[in-house]
């Protein structure tokens, strides 16, 4: 079996999709299960983690109602909901569903400082107390601040998004690897091996990938590590099924059950989903 864990659904509305960048123009567009089917078809991917988008909590209820639609293969969705506001509590029990799976929130457009304000951390001790994940969206600077974080909340069950997207395009490893080798450290963090560390490299190459996926590997082991493609983000440096064949090529060096690990089981795991 293999899972995404991290792919995305939108009606295109410009004002609300800013943050796509300007070489993206071919995805600037609706994506939804219409669309990703097919192309998990040929990348042979069974299930789905569907990932936000947009800070809303409408979009957020649209996306638990897509994964109702097609509860055979969306497996769970990450959400939006306002983890640093006053009602935060009660918004999260109002918006509970079986398939709400985690939250997340884009502190890579925020500024430093932004994991140790007060209000941030008081919602994400309310997530970790109702058995939620939270997913980590940062840029690669960031890496340092959430160490800390994690150490506030060490029942939470966290997990990196795109690797903390270091700079592949100037093949820079350090301090990148070094960052993430000691958030590493804490046995409640893992991260996402996605295609969402192709996007500012859209002319990646595999050699151009390898060393980030071996440094994160190494640095998570292969019981902490996922797969992910990032779609449609994906779509411009290549599509799916190239991330995904790249991806099953990269992990042949695996034994058998870390294999299924990153590939299903590590998901499964990390998000409690149902078998």
């Amino acid at each position: 079996m293999t899972i995404d864990t991290h792919h995305h659904f939108w009606h295109y509305d410009a004002a609300e999709l800013g943050w796509i960048a300007d070489e993206m123009t071919s995805i600037r567009r609706d994506w939804l299960p219409a669309d990703l089917r097919p192309a998990m078809v040929s990348a042979a991917i069974d299930r789905v983690i569907t990932v936000e988008a947009r800070a809303s909590v409408e979009r957020t209820r649209w996306l638990l109602t897509v994964a109702d639609q097609h509860p055979e293969w969306i497996a769970g969705v990450v959400g939006w909901l306002p983890i640093a506001a006053d009602d935060f509590p009660a918004v999260l029990d109002a918006n509970r569903h079986p398939k709400l799976v985690a939250l997340r929130h884009a502190v890579q457009g925020q500024p430093p400082g932004f994991f140790d304000r007060p209000d941030f951390d008081r919602g994400i001790a309310t997530l970790c107390a109702s058995g939620l994940a939270y997913d980590v969206l940062i840029y690669a600077p960031q890496l340092p601040e959430v160490g800390p974080f994690v150490d506030r909340h060490p029942t939470g069950r966290f997990v990196v998004n795109h690797l903390a997207k270091p700079f592949v395009e100037r093949g820079e490893l350090e301090p990148w690897r070094t960052h993430l080798r000691e958030l590493a450290r804490r046995p409640n963090v893992w991260c996402k091996l996605s295609g969402g560390i192709t996007e500012r490299d859209l002319a990646w190459t595999p050699a151009s990938i390898r060393p980030y996926l071996d440094a994160a590997l190494e640095a998570f082991g292969p019981r902490r590590v996922m797969f992910g493609s990032n779609w449609p983000l994906s779509e411009p440096a290549g599509g799916i099924a190239l991330w995904t064949n790249f991806m099953r090529d990269w992990a042949t060096a695996l034994a058998p059950d870390e294999h299924d690990g990153l590939f299903a089981q590590n998901a499964i795991d990390f998000y409690r989903l149902a078998p």
